[in-house]
């Protein structure tokens, strides 16, 4: 469909282009200098010792749960409204994943309370997820993680460029992940890092990434290896130098982007509130600075989030839904470690509808995507009278 206001779009220009040709031109398109150029200014963005670059979001959480040392029988505990990659990785090393309910309606991010009450003898580490870009209370996740000798993950797939007590969203555990898909704030198509500030899971992490070897392609090409052992059982988990290409002129982007997200989401939040107050505009009051990856509403109680939808729609706009939460999908709810009582997190998922946001939206794009909720919901309480 062509939408009048997508739901996101992607900054390329030239800059891009230019890169790219230039690794066209090197014909060296793998895992080379381009990519450890990116993970240099990456970790130096971040203010990681070590970043690592991966073929995608959910390979980065992988690693990091192998980085951690999880394994069969361990329990993780994590929240259910994120994408089920989060608790996928968790269950490729053969740990349990353990749901924990959010904090409220403005706060929809996963509950130190909540996760207090998940504890167990089992438990060994915490995945938090930076919902649509607002930090979580690292402060008392770190603080309940230390006193139970437990590791810390964060999924900081929507979080690049977020800042919580002057330290960026991923380096406020052990290991945090980011997500590069095209939707993302920076975006190389697919892709993803990891970061850490512990070498000896950055080593593991870095073998594990590429099947375990201990020297790489370009090694070899370099002249500096000419054969290599296998150490451990590892994945093709590597990135391309056309990823990288892109990744470096996207980090160069990100923070005049990522003020214009801000921007526009005060925008919205200052229009909705005073044209739509029935409808929720969640982390009024954030943690730190948001990289304000989503846009997400809640609709009154009781409201069609379907015919909502279908009315923005029929005015071009696109809108989409973050999250259905994991622990209802078939192969969760099956299992019996996915079992749980998660009522915030329910009442949330069923009310949530998020709106266009990216850099390129103008402000007359912001008036129009209010306007039309406005729109929908008086035809929605027409309807329901």
């Amino acid at each position: 469909m062509d939408w009048k206001i997508p739901l996101a779009d992607i900054d390329f220009d030239s800059r891009e282009e230019e890169a790219v040709l230039e690794v066209l031109k090197s014909r060296w398109l793998t895992m080379g200098s381009v990519t450890q150029e990116f993970e240099e200014e990456f970790s130096s963005y971040v203010g990681a010792q070590h970043a690592i670059a991966v073929a995608n979001g959910t390979a980065a959480l992988h690693l990091a749960c192998l980085g951690v040392g999880l394994g069969p029988g361990d329990e993780v505990i994590l929240p259910s409204l994120t994408f089920v990659a989060t608790a996928n990785a968790i269950r490729y090393t053969g740990a349990i994943p353990v749901f924990a309910d959010i904090e409220s309606e403005q706060d929809l991010d996963i509950s130190t309370r909540a996760i207090e009450r998940k504890l167990t003898d089992k438990t060994r580490a915490i995945m938090v997820m930076h919902y649509g870009g607002y930090a979580c209370d690292m402060a008392a996740i770190t603080k309940l993680a230390q006193a139970h000798g437990l590791k810390v993950i964060e999924d900081a797939a929507h979080a690049v460029g977020t800042e919580y007590e002057g330290r960026k969203a991923g380096t406020l555990s052990d290991i945090g992940c980011f997500s590069f898909f095209s939707n993302k704030n920076m975006t190389t198509g697919e892709g993803g890092m990891v970061v850490t500030n512990d070498a000896a899971a950055a080593d593991k992490m870095r073998i594990l990434r590429s099947h375990g070897m201990t020297s790489l392609s370009w090694d070899r090409h370099r002249g500096h290896a000419w054969s290599y052992d296998v150490v451990e059982l590892g994945y093709n988990y590597r990135m391309d130098e056309i990823r990288a290409a892109l990744g470096r002129v996207q980090l160069s982007k990100l923070e005049k982007n990522n003020q214009r997200r801000r921007d526009l989401s005060l925008l919205y939040r200052e229009q909705l509130e005073e044209l739509v107050p029935s409808v929720v505009v969640p982390f009024k009051k954030p943690r730190g600075t948001s990289a304000c990856h989503l846009f997400p509403i809640l609709l009154p109680v009781g409201s069609n989030r379907t015919g909502f939808m279908e009315h923005l729609k029929t005015e071009g706009i696109q809108t989409s839904i973050h999250y259905p939460p994991i622990h209802k999908f078939r192969t969760y709810a099956e299992s019996l470690e996915a079992r749980c009582n998660l009522p915030i997190t329910e009442d949330i998922a069923e009310r949530e509808v998020t709106l266009p946001l990216y850099s390129g939206l103008t402000d007359e794009n912001i008036s129009d995507v209010v306007q039309a909720v406005r729109n929908a919901v008086h035809k929605q309480n027409e309807i329901s009278n």
